[in-house]
């Protein structure tokens, strides 16, 4: 039963017709949350944490059966409470080795993006890798990269340039 602020809109929408349905947990959030909480200092190492949570799941193809090389996932995260980035190599041996960081200053959530796939990027180059695959899950990033999409936000122009 919603409370406070909630209760109330729902009362001021039920008028209209409009139904005021609270946002599901994005899973995506909380994997860069907890990677963020846990950060790993000097050397590289293999992601080896426990998620409880058996139901996450990748929808569609599977990218290991298409591509055999090192692929890198990558994710940001802009909110009240902060700016999370992460990112994930997964070597053609199936080896996981990933980046996070809190970031301490006011990042839009397509600069977070942008944070979170050149930290990968560099991760990647640390570790010599020569082939790679970057999966990302904000189209406005990768087609802006590619030079299909203008970009008019000049806030998002110096990544353009340094990518």
């Amino acid at each position: 039963m919603p409370t406070g602020k909630l209760a109330k809109w729902q009362i001021l929408l039920s008028e209209f017709d409009i139904i005021y349905i609270t946002q599901k947990a994005v899973k995506v959030q909380a994997l860069v949350d907890h990677l963020a909480k846990n950060p790993m200092g000097g050397e590289y190492e293999p992601l080896k944490t426990y998620f409880s949570d058996e139901e996450v799941s990748f929808v569609g193809e599977d990218i290991a059966k298409s591509y055999d090389s090192w692929r890198m996932f990558f994710d940001g995260a802009a909110n009240f409470k902060g700016v999370g980035i992460g990112a994930v190599l997964v070597s053609d041996t199936g080896q996981h080795f990933f980046a996070s960081a809190n970031l301490r200053f006011p990042y839009t959530n397509n600069m977070a993006e942008y944070e979170a796939c050149i930290m990968g990027l560099n991760l990647a180059i640390d570790m010599n890798i020569q082939e790679l695959l970057v999966i990302g899950d904000l189209d406005l990033l990768v087609h802006q990269v590619q030079g299909e999409w203008a970009t008019k936000n000049t806030k998002i122009l110096p990544y353009l340039y340094n990518m």
